[in-house]
């Protein structure tokens, strides 16, 4: 299979990435909760799913990365992904509390929330629901419970907003697992311990190779996961779950090794590591955990489900 992405699939990342890079600093970070939304509303980039002429998921795979790279705030996946799904003729802001999860991510910042419950999709005016803010390890990506009396139900399968969310997420924590990546990588370059980089160390080398290879390994599962939902495939489940359990294994690897290159430092609120740091952790929970996935996905190969796409 070859997953080699079109000219303008890779055109519209590096869009999405060049408007990131200027209007999604670090800096903006700790002052603002949506910094670059506004910037990319006037491109289109949270119509892209939407009719007459949606995009496939797979398209805006390579751009969900640069969000992801970029630790980009607010409810995005829901937005750009799951809403065209549940809402195509909506506009606004969208946020989802998937079945089994406790709390709705930037519920403060919703015009609309769907509410996945009992097998059920529901949806809430943000004016009807009741918020109470919870913690979090993201301080860019604040969590409340929603409590509601009044809503309507909506078309549409749950299962499919899971899987949306989950491709959409993992491709999300590859671009996240990347930029820890490359973060790391520099830091080792120029940190120097016994007179010389520490990026000189074998067991550093180590360290890097295996986030490395971690997230080279994950990325195509993620690629071929959006080419399943989109062609409505058989194996459609497996393979979400094969692509959302590896992500988050990556990013999460990413995220310690991230730790250990950079040492004690790499904790501080000073340092611009912590945001990406704490996007890997929740964006690993978030549309299902590393082991609920892992775990569906044992049971889809326990069962027979071996077959190769299409």
């Amino acid at each position: 299979m070859n997953f080699a992405f079109t000219d303008d699939q890779l055109a519209l990342a590096a869009t999405v990435r060049d408007v990131l890079r200027d209007h999604c600093p670090p800096a903006a970070l700790r002052a603002e909760r949506r910094p670059a939304w506004e910037h990319l509303a006037s491109l289109g980039f949270f119509e892209l799913l939407l009719p007459p002429e949606a995009l496939a998921l797979t398209d805006v795979v390579p751009a969900l990365e640069e969000t992801g790279r970029a630790c980009l705030p607010g409810p995005v996946v829901e937005t750009a992904v799951v809403a065209p799904y549940v809402l195509p003729k909506a506009s606004g802001t969208v946020c989802v509390l998937p079945d089994g999860q406790a709390y709705m991510a930037d519920a403060d910042l919703a015009d609309l929330l769907v509410v996945v419950r009992d097998g059920e999709l529901r949806l809430v005016a943000r004016e009807s629901a009741r918020l109470v803010p919870r913690r979090g390890v993201d301080p860019c990506r604040p969590l409340f419970s929603v409590e509601f009396d009044v809503s309507e139900p909506l078309d549409g399968s749950p299962e499919q907003v899971l899987r949306r969310g989950a491709v959409a997420t993992a491709a999300q924590l590859i671009g996240v697992a990347r930029e820890l990546l490359a973060v790391s990588v520099a830091y080792a370059g120029v940190r120097t311990q016994f007179g010389a980089a520490i990026g000189s160390f074998q067991a550093v080398k180590h360290l890097l190779a295996d986030v490395a290879v971690a997230v080279e390994f994950a990325a195509p599962l993620v690629y071929r996961a959006a080419l399943s939902v989109d062609r409505a495939a058989p194996s459609q489940g497996r393979d979400v779950s094969a692509a959302k359990a590896a992500a988050g294994e990556a990013a999460t690897l990413a995220a310690r090794v991230a730790l250990q290159v950079h040492g004690a430092i790499g904790y501080t609120e000073e340092l611009d590591l912590r945001f990406w740091l704490a996007r890997a952790w929740s964006l690993a929970g978030a549309y299902g955990t590393t082991a609920a996935h892992r775990s569906r996905l044992r049971a889809a190969l326990a069962d027979g489900d071996l077959r190769r796409y299409p």
